[in-house]
């Protein structure tokens, strides 16, 4: 198993927390704020304290498998996921449809197919500004783009580009692949299932948020208006998280 994790808060129930490509320490502990319990918060390898990615590391199962090792290691029976951290998600409830209790997606990125081609142009974007060893100039440039007008970041955009640095081979590889195979095994989860997407994020399409939802028979669709909801939203996404955990 390639992954950290650390426990905040004590307790039943226990959460697992799992954050998106490229989030910084900060950024993945955003889904654990306000919950109840015992949240454990994952990194990923090439992020945070994590060691860097093993070769051919970044594809849905490897990061699935890490991922549910850690939830049976601290008996997790919630858990969210933001992003990538949703598509390992998907992928544990098509192969372990009662794993959990409830969980939450938040930004699901892809479901049964690879990403659309607008989001793979961007990945390559962002791929080729980490690969131009230009001291992270043409990487800030695109991550300051991407900042809503009027929203005060402080110094995220420089600790995002950091973190996307090493993870050239993940910005090339996951575009091309999907959480899981075939939609219709979800059909099985019987899990209280909370999804989030956002109206114009053009890496978390919202059509995507509504085929995940669709796929799970008992799931509930949040829709924010926002292009970067994780930096404009975050009070809503907080209530909406712990209403859904409660």
């Amino acid at each position: 198993m390639d992954v950290r994790w650390a426990p905040y808060g004590r307790g039943a129930p226990v959460t697992l927390v799992v954050h998106g490509l490229g989030a910084t320490e900060g950024e993945a502990r955003i889904p654990a704020s306000g919950l109840s319990g015992t949240r454990v918060v994952i990194t990923l390898p090439g992020h945070g304290s994590a060691a860097d990615a093993p070769p051919n590391y970044w594809n849905y199962g490897t990061v699935a498998a890490d991922v549910l090792a850690v939830a049976d290691e601290v008996q997790a029976t919630r858990a969210v996921g933001v992003s990538l951290g949703a598509g390992a998600l998907t992928r544990i409830a098509a192969d372990h449809p009662d794993r959990f209790d409830r969980f939450a997606l938040l930004l699901p990125a892809a479901l049964d197919r690879p990403r659309g081609a607008a989001a793979a142009r961007e990945f390559r974007r962002l791929a080729e500004a980490v690969a131009a060893h230009d001291g992270g100039a043409a990487l800030r440039e695109i991550l300051g783009a991407q900042v809503p007008a009027g929203v005060a970041v402080g110094d995220y955009v420089d600790r995002r580009a950091e973190a996307l640095s090493r993870l050239e081979d993940a910005l090339r590889e996951l575009p091309e692949q999907a959480p899981v195979p075939d939609v219709a095994t979800l059909a099985a989860v019987r899990s209280d299932v909370l999804v989030v997407g956002a109206t114009d994020d053009p890496l978390h399409p919202v059509e995507v948020a509504k085929a995940v939802a669709a796929a799970f028979s008992r799931a509930r669709l949040e829709i924010l208006p926002s292009s970067a909801p994780m930096l404009t939203h975050r009070r809503e996404l907080r209530r909406l998280l712990v209403d859904f955990l409660r």
